[in-house]
């Protein structure tokens, strides 16, 4: 039976790949409708800011999966990314990006590498949660949470097990974000005990993603937070030997994307000289989720054929290697012309035809016991010289009787009380305030609490810090959970 799909030609080279890309598909028997959808750029400059009206998310629902070329994001004008609203909106929470080479035929260094990034896709600082809150300082807000990376952990698991993949690695730096990375790194490791089969390890994003660029051939399959896998996804894709080849999944429960992983190159647009590889192979695993895996199987194999053949677009030709230099619509031809071969060289593609889609269930998150402990009060500064111990001085009279202020700092860093006079200070300050509570150790010069702290105390403290003339921009609640301390010491403290 036929599969309506949702597609949409996006902008600069969209047109031409995308339609490349539908012939080869119909040359090799998918069985496709299609309904086309409008996205990108004009309809940005028609003042829809999210890049897609309103009728085409109901067509995005109906069909349940979307085939999209690389569409333009307007720079400035509070112009949102269309690929993250729709990934975000739709519960996308798994990016899947292969990353595999084609030696010789696609010069690269690394000629067994073959690995598969899968990047947490909602979440994390792509949460797009930003304020300006001084003269100075702009802050983002980094948000990871227990589900989120469970869904794309477990996910990570069922994909290496669904194809034969034998290890799965986590990158993150929770030797910094000790409690947003920390949590995935966590769970990552609860996760891998359930799959005794496959193996797992981890390294710190930074050494991390130097391996992959160093030694891609040590990886299989690479499971990280968003932004992350966003940077390591381009530097495999581009030691693999071109970002143009590769395409990506977005997987949500009932609903997924699939795309190219480059940019809409609007340099080249009309040319006539695209490389529509990412966009096919992006549509290639599209068609093993619809369960159309033999005619993705024919495609990538007729793809590969045609490399060895020497026919390449240009930004994958190499004098001396290649044979022939074509275009978008030649280079489709010749893939169309090898439907049924398989590569002699390269590996061919094989796939498990019996495989059943992968679908995650999560495990509730359980209720906790949460008590309140204090409040990081951040304050917009910049009186006397920006003297930190005046500042200081001047708080601590406002903490009233349950709480006590603990510390200042600046852009993380402890400035009072004992601070080091070369630190430099911006005009945005975290003053710290902590209860005065014997039950959790955090007693300030002998004086007990008569109470634990409650949210009132927190407003009349903020009501204090205001009536002291003080400009505060924003708080931040400070918890026990579980009889854990649920917040980061500052450096220094």
């Amino acid at each position: 039976m036929s599969q309506r799909i949702t597609i949409a030609y996006g902008d600069g080279i969209g047109t031409e790949i995308m339609e490349a890309t539908l012939k080869i598909m119909e040359a090799a028997g998918a069985q496709l409708e299609y309904d086309v959808i409008e996205i990108g750029e004009r309809v940005y400059n028609m003042g829809i800011q999210a890049g897609i009206s309103p009728d085409s998310w109901d067509i995005l629902r109906r069909n349940k999966v979307f085939l999209k070329s690389p569409i333009t994001t307007p720079q400035g004008g509070g112009f949102k990314s269309l690929n993250v609203t729709v990934r975000k909106s739709l519960g996308l929470f798994a990016n899947v990006r292969p990353c595999q080479a084609f030696p010789p035929y696609v010069p690269t260094h690394f000629p067994k590498m073959d690995l598969v990034v899968i990047r947490e896709n909602e979440e994390d600082l792509y949460a797009g949660i930003e304020h300006r809150q001084t003269a100075e300082v702009i802050q983002c807000l980094k948000l990871v949470s227990r589900p989120g990376c469970e869904k794309v952990i477990r996910y990570a698991f069922e994909y290496a097990r669904a194809y034969n993949r034998k290890r799965v690695t986590c990158m993150t730096k929770d030797n910094i974000m000790k409690y947003t990375d920390g949590l995935f790194h966590k769970v990552f490791n609860e996760i891998a005990a359930e799959y005794p089969d496959i193996e797992n390890n981890h390294y710190i994003i930074d050494i991390g993603a130097a391996m992959l660029a160093d030694k891609p051939e040590r990886f299989d399959v690479v499971v990280t937070l968003n932004l992350y896998g966003d940077i390591i996804s381009d530097i495999t894709a581009e030691v693999a030997g071109s970002v143009g080849m590769g395409g990506s999944a977005n997987i949500g429960d009932d609903f997924a994307m699939f795309e190219a992983i480059h940019g809409s190159a609007p340099d080249i647009a009309g040319k006539g000289i695209a490389n529509p590889s990412g966009l096919l192979n992006g549509a290639c695993m599209m068609l093993v989720h619809i369960g159309q895996a033999s005619v993705a199987e024919d495609i990538q194999n007729a793809l590969m054929k045609t490399l060895e053949d020497g026919i390449h677009t240009g930004d994958i030709y190499t004098e001396g290697q290649s044979k022939k230099r074509v275009g978008t619509a030649e280079f489709a031809d010749a893939i169309i012309e090898r439907l049924g071969n398989k590569p002699q060289q390269l590996k061919p593609v094989a796939y498990n035809k019996n495989q059943p889609p992968i679908h995650i269930k999560i495990t509730p998150t359980p209720r906790v016991n949460k008590k309140l402990v204090g409040v990081d009060v951040f304050l917009d500064y910049t009186a006397n010289n920006r003297n930190p111990n005046m500042l200081g001085d001047a708080l601590r009279p406002l903490a009233g009787d349950l709480m006590y202020l603990k510390l200042i700092t600046n852009r993380g860093v402890k400035v009072y009380p004992d601070g080091q006079p070369e630190t430099f200070c911006t005009d945005h300050w975290r003053c710290r305030f902590v209860a005065l509570d014997a039950e959790l150790s955090l007693v300030y010069q002998g004086t007990g609490a008569t109470r634990p702290i409650n949210h009132a105390d927190i407003t009349t403290l903020l009501q204090n810090i205001a009536n002291a003339g003080f400009d505060f921009i924003k708080t931040e609640n400070l918890y026990w959970i579980n009889g854990e301390r649920a917040y980061s010491l500052g450096q220094g403290e």
